[in-house]
């Protein structure tokens, strides 16, 4: 499971405009705070106007503004945005993928791998990111120490 630049950055500009309700967000502005590639912003920006999360507003008083109130939209709206759905096996979704023989409870494994995302993604919404902080289940699994800790597997 990776997290791409597009989410994080995704993530990061909506908090951004979150953080001004009063007045639109420019992409200069988030992209000197986040430190983001203006022009990687500009790519996302866009794909989260298209995707109906931001509203684009020209002029000398332009910028993007939400287009829902940040308690309403959620991590797994930016991501699925920029990225389409959260969680894929071999570019397919779960469901769609099929096992036979002894590998035939990888399609349950990868639905509830699919589900603990959801859990977590969508519980989060930019409000709370904006307001620095988490919902109490998602706090509780940040809060156990051996999340922090990094796994290598056998190389």
């Amino acid at each position: 499971m990776q997290i791409t630049a597009r989410v994080d950055y995704a993530v990061r500009a909506l908090i951004e405009i979150a953080r001004q309700p009063d007045r639109p967000t420019t992409r200069d502005e988030i992209a000197e705070r986040q430190h983001i590639p203006p022009r990687y912003l500009e790519a996302v920006l866009s794909q989260l106007a298209k995707g109906g999360l931001v509203t684009g507003h020209r002029g000398a008083a332009g910028g993007y503004t939400l287009t829902r109130t940040a308690g309403e939209l959620t991590v797994a709206d930016a991501a699925r945005c920029v990225d389409g759905p959260l969680t894929l096996v071999a570019s397919q979704r779960p469901e769609r993928v099929v096992y036979t023989g002894a590998s035939a409870g990888l399609e349950e494994l990868w639905v509830g791998l699919r589900s603990a995302v959801r859990s977590v993604l969508e519980a989060v919404t930019i409000a709370d990111l904006a307001a620095g902080h988490l919902p109490e289940d998602v706090r509780a699994l940040v809060e156990d120490p051996d999340a922090w800790r990094p796994r290598v597997g056998p190389v």
